[in-house]
């Protein structure tokens, strides 16, 4: 067969479902830029005059997200409370954040205690940190908290746990950022592998800050809550609590306890042992 017979057999079937292929781009295309208008007029484009602005459901959340780390141009800061993230959403988040990390954007996220027993959480750890993110540990985390650039965050809505509020205000923004930065300095590598030593330095700040918040007047439920540890796990822990101090029940754990001293003294001993 000559050459241009099997050029024309072979390969104008391919070039004629290109040249289809390419009409329907255009066309995709040319509908989409008719749609900006639209766009431009949504409730997205009017909250950005306002310093602030609510959003109500998850997906006006997550258009918000994919807008804001697309326009990042610096720095985004991230504050995740409650330990353990649900599988959906690390999977959700993956894409979004990988894509921001590879434009070259500096990214900091700040996880509670318990998020380093969760693995699904660490594999989203370990892969942020491998395109280039600091992640750290803290025991107890103020608030769910993004801050793009310095100049727009999201938090949560205190009546409404799936929408987010909007806050461009500079004093609020001023305040935020340095709520996060002075966690973030107190904070401990996220642990990507079992290392001993972190986890039982982890172990003694959850135990302090249970002290601290229970001679606070906070219930069981309220400081596990805080910690974003079950009740379960904040039982266990009080019970080695009280076992270290020599208490024989709660309120002769109160007793003891009525100079925070004396528990550092006794997390001091213990780590040394």
């Amino acid at each position: 067969m000559a050459p241009a017979t099997a050029h024309a057999q072979l390969l104008m079937p391919a070039i004629r479902e290109l040249r289809e292929r390419q009409a329907v781009i255009n066309d995709v295309s040319s509908h989409l830029m008719e749609l900006m208008p639209i766009y431009e007029d949504s409730v997205l484009k009017r909250g950005r005059t306002q310093l602030l602005h609510r959003l109500e459901g998850v997906d006006a959340v997550r258009m918000a997200l994919s807008e804001l780390s697309a326009r990042a141009a610096r720095e985004i800061l991230t504050s995740q409370p409650g330990g353990p993230r649900p599988e959906p959403v690390l999977k959700e988040a993956t894409d979004r954040t990988i894509g921001v990390l590879e434009r070259g954007i500096r990214m900091r996220t700040l996880y509670q205690y318990a998020a380093q027993f969760h693995q699904p959480t660490v594999d989203h750890a370990s892969l942020l940190v491998e395109h280039g993110a600091q992640v750290r540990l803290v025991t107890e985390v103020f608030m769910r908290l993004i801050v793009f650039d310095g100049e727009v965050a999201l938090i949560e809505l205190a009546d409404n746990p799936k929408g987010a509020l909007v806050i461009r205000d500079p004093h609020v923004l001023h305040f935020l950022v340095r709520a996060f930065e002075g966690a973030w300095a107190k904070a401990l590598p996220f642990p990507l592998a079992y290392e001993r030593d972190q986890v039982l330095r982890s172990s003694e700040e959850i135990k302090t800050a249970i002290v601290k918040l229970l001679s606070q007047g906070y219930d069981d439920k309220v400081v596990a809550k805080r910690l974003g540890i079950s009740l379960r796990t904040f039982q266990r822990h009080l019970a080695d609590i009280m076992r270290r101090i020599g208490a024989r029940n709660r309120l002769h754990a109160g007793y003891l306890l009525r100079d925070l001293d004396i528990f550092h003294e006794k997390a001091v001993e213990q780590q040394k042992r």
